[in-house]
């Protein structure tokens, strides 16, 4: 289980980089757009190939930054 201080070692929010969106610490891959990417089927080693600088911890802590952040807000669904 990833706890706050091991996802922060990996990921930053700077009002100055990519508008203070998270992203992944000493880059501009915003860790959103790795989730993006994992959500619309690209492997781990595809994002990998693709963004070359990043690590598997870097993609294994925005899932956690992810869940993390799914635990403390809440995004309206619409019920069928």
């Amino acid at each position: 289980m990833w706890d706050r201080e091991r996802i922060l070692k990996h990921i930053s929010a700077d009002p100055e980089v990519c508008f203070g969106k998270p992203v992944i610490r000493g880059t501009r891959i915003w860790v959103s757009l790795i989730l993006d990417f994992l959500a619309s089927g690209l492997t781990e080693n595809e994002l990998l190939q693709e963004y070359p600088q990043l690590t598997r911890e870097d993609i294994r802590a925005s899932l956690a930054y992810g869940a993390l952040t799914a635990h403390e807000r809440i995004v309206p669904v619409l019920a069928k």
